[in-house]
């Protein structure tokens, strides 16, 4: 039996609000494209959020999104790499960086409380 990771336990009680799922899902892209300044726990940790909010709509976000993810996730190619870059990129611009900063605040409250 498998544990569930504390963050998608605490993801799955969470609201997150559609410009949230667009911060995680930024989140993802910036994992994949190997730009990500977070360390391998908390890489982790949003990850198993991710799985868990993938489904919900974001705001700014194309919903197509979530599919080049997990083709990412299964096999990365030269040519998927650059999509992700790119997109993630996108994603950066879009999204208001007061947004994702009070979200990436969020995340450290509710995940690392003694830090």
């Amino acid at each position: 039996m498998t544990s569930i990771h504390p963050a998608a336990l605490w993801a799955q009680t969470a609201s997150f609000e559609p410009v949230h799922v667009d911060c995680v899902t930024a989140i993802m892209l910036k994992i994949l494209d190997s730009k990500c300044k977070m360390g391998v726990e908390e890489q982790n940790a949003l990850i198993a959020i991710y799985d868990v909010i993938k489904q919900q709509s974001g705001e700014l976000l194309d919903i197509e999104l979530h599919q080049l993810i997990a083709t990412a996730r299964q096999q990365m190619s030269a040519q998927i790499l650059q999509c992700v870059h790119e997109q993630r990129v996108h994603a950066e611009a879009v999204i208001p960086k007061p947004v994702m900063k009070a979200f990436k605040q969020r995340l450290r409250e509710a995940l690392m409380p003694e830090h």
